[in-house]
């Protein structure tokens, strides 16, 4: 396409969206930006997928950090006003449901640039998710909505969405989990973390399982009950580190 794309990413899973999309634009000579806002600061949580998922350094770090709903979004809201205003995109692609999605998919529209959506149309249909507000707004926003599934591309129908605006691209994060796949080895794996040749992976970060307290004790008390029978090798977020310590 002519003219410039402007991707934000900003938590890791964007990075697993983003990577074949900017990889294949790369392909094509398109000029392309990468904006990560920092909505996942610690370097520990991002850098890993620069590094590993071949992305080139993004060309600003905004920076945002962490923090209450409301103050994140206002302040990833200031931040890329600023920069959409000073890199003049053609085209702002945003990826998933989360703040910087919402902020940048708002943003956009407010200067009046076209916004496509990376996962458009996917649906909890709990409204208590700040994920599911966030999608449903963008979804709103959004002039291009790539849907990942027949379900999303259903979705977006019912919603009465024109279906010239939907595309049913596939997931984007198979893709990147079929182009790195040579990379994984098992062995490699078991050896350094010291995990027998039988194991479960779990992951638990999401605010409804780990800042409730009821929550939190309940899925310890599973993962405890099911370590008897399966050992389970636990990657902590820091969120749930905290939370079951």
């Amino acid at each position: 396409m002519n003219g410039r794309v402007l991707h934000v990413v900003g938590t890791r899973p964007n990075f697993v969206k983003a990577a074949p999309v900017v990889a294949a634009l790369g392909v094509a000579g398109c000029d392309q930006v990468l904006v990560h806002t920092g909505q996942h600061y610690d370097a520990r949580m991002s850098d890993v997928f620069f590094r590993q998922l071949g992305l080139p350094r993004p060309d600003t770090d905004l920076g945002v950090g962490s923090g209450s709903h409301a103050r994140q979004t206002a302040d990833l809201l200031v931040a890329l006003e600023a920069e959409l205003t000073a890199r003049a995109p053609s085209l702002v692609v945003v990826y998933g449901d989360v703040n910087s999605t919402l902020a940048a998919a708002l943003v956009a529209a407010k200067l009046g640039v076209p916004v496509a959506h990376v996962e458009a149309g996917l649906r909890s249909f709990d409204m208590a998710m700040p994920e599911e507000v966030n999608r449903r707004l963008v979804d709103q926003l959004a002039g291009l909505l790539f849907a990942t599934s027949p379900e999303a591309v259903g979705h977006l129908a019912r919603e009465g969405a024109d279906p010239a605006r939907v595309h049913f691209v596939g997931n984007p994060m198979i893709d990147t989990l079929l182009t790195h796949l040579d990379l994984f080895d098992p062995a490699a794996a078991r050896t350094e973390y010291g995990l027998p040749d039988r194991y479960g992976v779990v992951t638990l970060h999401r605010p409804a399982n780990v800042d409730d307290p009821a929550a939190a004790r309940a899925a310890a008390r599973a993962l405890t009950e099911a370590a008897r029978h399966l050992d389970l090798a636990v990657p902590l977020h820091p969120r749930g580190r905290e939370a079951l310590r």
